[in-house]
């Protein structure tokens, strides 16, 4: 299955919620939820019962559009986490967030998943002093990630560092606004984690 590539919009109208797939225009008048309040689709504005498998399902399409993971992908980060000692849902929501595109963006680099992993992408972060362009690289506690030093005078980085603030990193990380760089200082608990998602449902999904 390719990567999703239509109106991120769309996704937010089908689950009713913003998941702030767009970063700056989601919080704008612009944003699709706020300008219609109903699902895509000619039907859209009709009733409609969800049966329990259903609802399963959606919270895993959710939470896989969230992150910006492919079916795949997210299959593994699940098995992985059904490894681990403890719950669950709470080690897949630990997984997701440690990865590299999802820590460049909690860390403020950039607005959005779908630049961070573009970023990421193009070869713009080191993790401990060794350039990584995997975006689903999953970040360990200690690790330090920061702009690689070439690049922090580019135009994008240099307003980016401006519009930094430590307010707005989660608990788990630390933000060097200078350095451009960030820590992570501890795996991140459940109710540090403010994705919109009830992972117990994604659990039942794939132990049907």
């Amino acid at each position: 299955m390719a990567r999703y590539t239509g109106p991120n919009c769309r996704i937010c109208r089908r689950f009713g919620m913003k998941l702030y797939l767009k970063g700056e225009r989601c919080f704008g008048p612009k944003c699709g939820v706020e300008r219609r309040r109903y699902p895509p689709g000619e039907h859209g504005q009709g009733r409609h019962k969800v049966s329990e498998y259903g609802l399963q399902l959606g919270e895993k399409q959710k939470l896989r559009y969230i992150y910006g993971v492919l079916e795949t992908q997210f299959r593994r980060h699940f098995a992985e986490a059904d490894r681990l000692p403890g719950m669950t849902g709470s080690n897949l929501l630990s997984i997701l967030e440690r990865r590299l595109d999802n820590v460049v963006y909690r860390l403020g680099f950039a607005s959005s998943r779908d630049q961070a992993r573009q970023l990421v992408t193009h070869g713009h972060f080191e993790v401990n002093g060794r350039k990584t362009d995997i975006p689903s690289a999953i970040i360990r506690e200690g690790d330090i990630i920061s702009v690689r030093q070439r690049i922090r005078n580019s135009e994008y980085f240099v307003a980016t560092k401006e519009g930094l603030t430590e307010k707005s990193v989660p608990a788990w990380l630390s933000l060097n606004r200078e350095n451009l760089s960030g820590h992570v200082a501890r795996l991140p608990e459940r109710d540090e984690i403010d994705t919109p998602v009830n992972e117990q449902l994604v659990v039942e999904y794939y132990s049907r």
